[in-house]
């Protein structure tokens, strides 16, 4: 009986040990401040503090050696080298990689699903990023947070579609370790400067560097460079245009620097236009998103069917309830749907299909 408490009792142990070393905690970000984390609290100098109890006048006159000199003003500062990345520093995102190619790359919809195991199944079946939706599904972002560091160096690398463009929102997702962020009903130019600034740090963009499971070692920390001072070379931040005011304004959201390609909504483009697929009005709207991207030099997004249309080389394919369905119907083939047809009872059917 004790040899098999024992036994248990290690097991349990073991297997704790397992979980969590699958959940590592989270790393503080990187910061610009020397006397962080000081080993010896309370006997640290600061020779360029501030002196007790008096007006330094640090607003009007700079310190000795400072880069920005005279009165302060954030309009003439000087963004400092602090994270600049190295000088060899390379992209290490496979999808902003393809972007800058210019081939073709695809995002798998994960639609409703929480479970890493479905997550990581669509991230390991060929698609380029996982496009997790947070637009239209109710899934909180605990449970992204969740399935993207189950698997987080799987084939495909995480990619999100936000709700609207939002601090809460963008920074919960590169927070929590997007690589790929898609922001929909994108109108006007304030908007995308909005979506930008969110998803990129200072000097493009103006996140806070708050921390989160990105700079673990499990996920970004451990990158060629650091992942403070190079993720805004390798994130890849996609506008949507489906509105009648998108359309209007696409020229100049296409030119925002830091939007790496523009998506032309297929149903929304339909929903806020009046007309289907194939008509002349319809059409001319897709067309109008085109010439945008071509125009600025940015990428062209859209759904997966329009994969052979002129100028497009993003695309976003189908859902994860659509891959099964679409997979396990390959598998069977003729052996799909030969079941039996009783006469009687809750599988019985009224007619043949």
């Amino acid at each position: 009986m004790r040899q098999l408490l024992f036994a248990a009792v290690v097991s349990t142990t073991v297997a704790v040990a397992a979980v969590g070393d699958q959940n590592p905690p989270t790393q503080p970000a990187p910061s610009a401040d020397p006397y962080l984390n000081n080993p010896a609290a309370g006997a640290a100098a600061f020779p360029l503090a501030a002196p007790a109890g008096k007006d330094s006048n640090a607003r009007a006159v700079a310190p000795a050696g400072a880069i920005n000199q005279g009165p302060f003003s954030p309009s003439t500062w000087k963004y400092g080298p602090a994270f600049n990345p190295p000088p060899a520093a390379t992209t290490w995102n496979p999808v902003k990689l393809k972007m800058q190619q210019g081939t073709k790359l695809t995002g798998g919809t994960l639609f409703s699903a929480t479970d890493p195991a479905t997550y990581c199944a669509m991230a390991n079946a060929g698609y380029d990023f996982i496009w997790t939706e947070m637009q239209h599904d109710q899934r909180d972002w605990q449970a992204v947070a969740r399935m993207w560091r189950t698997c987080p160096h799987a084939r495909a690398v995480p990619g999100v579609r936000v709700a609207y463009t939002d601090e809460r929102e963008i920074q919960h997702a590169m927070d929590a370790g997007a690589l790929v962020v898609v922001v929909p009903t994108v109108d006007t130019v304030a908007e995308a400067i909005e979506a930008r600034n969110w998803t990129y740090f200072p000097p493009l963009g103006t996140r806070s560097s708050g921390g989160g499971q990105a700079f673990d070692a499990n996920m970004w920390g451990g990158v060629p460079g650091g992942y403070r001072s190079t993720i805004n070379d390798n994130v890849v931040l996609i506008l949507m245009i489906e509105t009648l005011e998108g359309l209007a304004n696409s020229d100049e959201i296409a030119r925002v620097p830091g939007v790496t390609a523009v998506f032309a909504a297929s149903s929304d483009l339909g929903n806020f236009s009046g007309f289907r697929q194939g008509t002349p009005d319809y059409e001319r709207a897709v067309n109008i998103v085109h010439d945008s991207a071509v125009k600025a030099g940015i990428r062209l997004c859209g759904p997966l069917a329009w994969r052979d249309r002129p100028d497009f080389t993003c695309f976003q394919a189908g859902s994860e309830i659509a891959a099964i369905a679409r997979g396990v119907a390959a598998e069977l083939g003729p052996l799909a749907n030969t079941q039996g047809r009783p006469q009687a009872g809750p599988f019985a059917r009224s007619r043949v299909p």
